[in-house]
């Protein structure tokens, strides 16, 4: 059990809550955002969309199961998203301090102060989430022991070159090469990937698209504006002009928008929940589906050649788009969620149903 220490949360609008430590004695700042998902903290913390953020779990009770073993598969840690903790701080309305699950090999707070990660937990999570709802995203500190820290903007950043791989990697040796450019990839995309019979070239996100052969390209999703990504922004305007499948997700579908000529905005406080329902534009087909995102695309900027694919049902945001002609398209949604929902996850196979008609 972690010692408890003087910790308190301080949100920019002069509004300060305390605490108690359950993570890493370590201060901390950046932006603070919520989900709203029951399960699957392991995913969401080493999820490198959350890089720089301050993440507020709303389910009540946190850390009952643990944290999976680091069990290495196919190049990639088997239980988790990505190779670290990527958010920057972890608050919790009520810390489970006894853990059980057949594949727990520690405590959640034993994970977090391995990885020099804070926690915070006693907060009234509920008033908290309310509050971001109202006032939207807000920069934030975790401070402990009055070791205060300056504020810290992740979005005046380019995270996504923090998150990126920094050389090439590959993954399978099946038929279909499938060019993934990494602006902070989660590792169960991978895997979907591997189970169709293809090889997976994980590349750096600003890499020269010229250079490199494929079957189809794919965009990851990742963390922060998407209008930092400049030099993939440059290199997706050519790929768009070529005839060869593309597929993006979540931060993918927002350089795709920008590099067709559309246009991206922040949201108030963005969509991170496992429950988020979409339709299926020109159809009454809704799924559920999962999202972690703080930027989405301008439907209203969207160019003659490109239409919506999905729209959100809660606000009617953008949850995709697809090419009128060619075979691309994205989604703002996670389709490959682990641990769910995976009610969109035939939009793999409709993608490699495009490569396949290339042969």
């Amino acid at each position: 059990m972690a010692e408890i220490v003087n910790i308190k949360l301080v949100l920019e609008d002069g509004s300060e809550i305390t605490g108690k430590s359950f993570g890493a004695p370590e201060s901390v700042a950046g932006e603070v955002v919520f989900n709203t998902a029951m399960t699957g903290y392991p995913e969401s913390l080493t999820d490198p969309s959350y890089k720089g953020q301050i993440l507020v779990l709303t389910y009540p009770l946190i850390g009952n199961y643990g944290v999976p073993v680091s069990e290495e598969e196919g190049g990639m840690f088997k239980y988790y998203e990505s190779d670290k903790i990527q958010i920057s701080g972890l608050v919790i309305s009520d810390y489970s301090f006894d853990y059980s699950h057949w594949n727990a090999e520690s405590s959640l707070a034993g994970w977090l102060q391995k990885n020099n990660v804070p926690g915070i937990f006693g907060l009234d999570t509920r008033a908290l989430t309310k509050k971001l709802r109202e006032k939207g995203t807000m920069l934030g500190k975790i401070v402990v022991d009055d070791r205060d820290v300056e504020w810290y903007d992740p979005n005046k950043e380019n995270l996504v070159a923090a998150v990126s791989t920094k050389k090439k990697e590959v993954y399978g040796n099946g038929k279909y090469k499938i060019l993934l450019i990494d602006c902070g990839v989660k590792n169960n995309i991978i895997r979907y990937f591997l189970e169709k019979d293809t090889t997976v070239i994980r590349v750096p996100w600003n890499t020269d698209l010229s250079k490199e052969e494929y079957d189809g390209l794919f965009i990851s999703n990742g963390p922060g504006d998407p209008k930092m990504c400049t030099q993939t922004i440059k290199q997706l305007e050519v790929a768009i002009e070529n005839d060869k499948p593309i597929f993006g997700i979540c931060l993918g579908n927002q350089l795709l928008s920008l590099a067709s000529g559309a246009d991206t905005y922040k949201l108030k406080y963005g969509h991170r929940s496992h429950n988020q329902p979409v339709l299926k534009v020109g159809t009454n087909r809704a799924y559920i589906s999962s999202q972690n995102h703080g930027f989405a695309v301008d439907n209203d900027t969207l160019g003659d050649d490109w239409e919506p694919l999905f729209v959100n049902i809660n606000d009617q945001t953008n949850e995709g788009m697809k090419h009128k002609t060619k075979p691309i398209f994205s989604t703002q949604f996670h389709p490959e969620a682990s641990g769910g929902p995976t009610d969109t996850a035939f939009l793999f196979d409709e993608f490699m149903d495009l490569i396949k008609q290339q042969d």
